[in-house]
């Protein structure tokens, strides 16, 4: 997959006005700013904790500022890219990049693995349709300063970018059988250990299942909703890669 547009775009730059993922709580907060790392065409390894923060947000009265990721990371496993990114929205413009480079036809299910459905309505909804061949430059600046981690989802299946999603946030959801080709997303926050009641190996032993259908794989670590230490320990066993 050639990334050199989305690396141009996701070069490494502050949001410091209040959008997107710099909405929440923004008059609240000290922080007033967060950073979006950039895009790196690397390796599972390449996926390291960074210094920059990339959330801020209060809850019940206390503000919390999560580190994120270094970098936002591509990868090929088999044939199929793998995107990591620390917030979940980002995936919309990952999704369209891939779309548009013919990794995977439109209208194919989404599989969304998550704590979280992520089925918010967005406040504005994306301006282009599929048959007018919208920019990545359009699709960037909607990710990241009009989405939030919360209603990314929404936008893509009103697209038409997908036909459907699937989501499994539950016990009862890993057990319900897959369509045969789709998109894979996975957020690592479905290991926090709030979700320790389904049991992390029955987990793991599921999504490496969903691996070898899927046409392209996006993953967030969710830095607000899991520590990135224990989400990066989970992103290299589901990949099947000897930890350090």
């Amino acid at each position: 997959m050639d990334l050199s547009d989305l690396k141009s775009l996701y070069s490494g730059f502050h949001i410091r006005e209040p959008r997107g993922n710099n909405a929440f709580s923004f008059e609240k907060r000290r922080q007033k700013h967060i950073f979006v790392p950039p895009l790196i065409e690397g390796a599972l390894a390449d996926v390291v904790i960074g210094k920059e923060i990339v959330f801020s947000e209060i809850d019940e009265g206390v503000e919390y500022n999560p580190v994120g990721l270094a970098h936002f990371v591509c990868f090929m496993h088999g044939d199929c890219p793998v995107f990591v990114f620390d917030n979940h929205n980002h995936a919309f413009a990952f999704w369209m990049a891939a779309w548009q480079q013919g990794i995977f036809p439109a209208a194919r299910p989404l599989v969304h693995v998550d704590q979280h459905t992520d089925m918010r309505e967005p406040d504005t909804w994306f301006e282009y349709s599929l048959n007018a061949a919208p920019s990545l430059q359009a699709a960037f600046d909607y990710t990241n300063f009009r989405l939030n981690v919360g209603n990314f989802i929404q936008p893509a299946l009103k697209l038409g970018l997908f036909s459907k999603v699937q989501i499994i946030d539950s016990s009862s959801g890993f057990e319900d059988p897959l369509p045969d080709q789709y998109v894979l997303d996975i957020d690592l926050d479905i290991f926090a250990p709030e979700m320790d009641y389904i049991g992390n190996q029955y987990k793991l032993d599921k999504i490496r299942g969903y691996l070898p259908k899927a046409k392209l794989i996006t993953v967030a670590s969710s830095p607000y909703f899991i520590d990135q230490a224990l989400a990066i320990r989970f992103l290299r066993k589901i990949f099947n890669e000897r930890e350090s």
